[in-house]
């Protein structure tokens, strides 16, 4: 099993990388797609596309599987599972394989998702010396691992999503600030989403990182 990637085309001039992680039952073409609201110079973009076919969405991938009618109030053990546990050891080792293949350390990577790709990034970010994390209307699956290095933090959270409630947001980033990490935590009048204001705020916090 391997990660199907797109990658947006830049100049050979790159130093600095960002991976973008989509959510549950979208792809990677779906982030993919904000490349150019973003306009990063000198700066590599690359969409991973999460391992397993979504049940519902045709075309749609996931990193892992819901239990049915999971509403994200109920407590679940996601670490049980397994397809979970080979996202996991898939992205690690596709992350860990980027400086040689990109020529770009992980101390100038950005690793950021939205919803479940969040919840991703927040999963095998902290393990991994970055150069900063963002999570777009995410949450955390499971106790957030310490980090192995200190790293800015962006957190984007709707306050209308019906999806992913803002509390869960919250707890994440109680989470992160109890390592007594940077969190940037902005809320939006927007559902589950990434709204054209919250995108600024994303390219703003790339372009800072360097």
């Amino acid at each position: 099993m391997t990660l199907d990637i797109i990658e947006v085309p830049t100049s050979k001039t790159a130093q600095h990388l960002l991976v973008l992680l989509h959510g549950w039952g979208a792809s990677a073409r779906d982030v993919a797609g904000l490349a150019n609201y973003l306009a990063l110079e000198h700066t590599q973009l690359l969409f991973p596309n999460g391992p397993f076919p979504h049940p519902m969405a045709p075309g749609g991938r996931m990193w892992y599987s819901f239990p049915a009618s999971y509403d994200f109030q109920s407590p679940h053990n996601f670490e049980q599972q397994r397809d979970l546990q080979q996202s996991r050891q898939l992205l690690m080792d596709w992350l860990q394989s980027l400086p040689e293949v990109t020529g770009i350390p992980l101390e100038r990577t950005i690793l950021g998702g939205f919803s479940q790709g969040g919840a991703m990034t927040l999963d095998v970010g902290p393990r991994l010396p970055l150069a900063g994390m963002m999570v777009l209307s995410g949450y955390a699956h499971s106790p957030i691992a310490p980090v192995v290095s200190p790293r800015p933090i962006l957190m984007i959270h709707g306050r209308q999503d019906p999806v992913v409630p803002l509390a869960r947001a919250g707890e994440a980033k109680a989470q992160l600030q109890a390592q007594n990490l940077a969190v940037d935590y902005q809320e939006f009048d927007m559902g589950h989403e990434i709204s054209l204001p919250a995108l600024q705020i994303v390219g703003r916090f790339c372009q800072d990182q360097r």
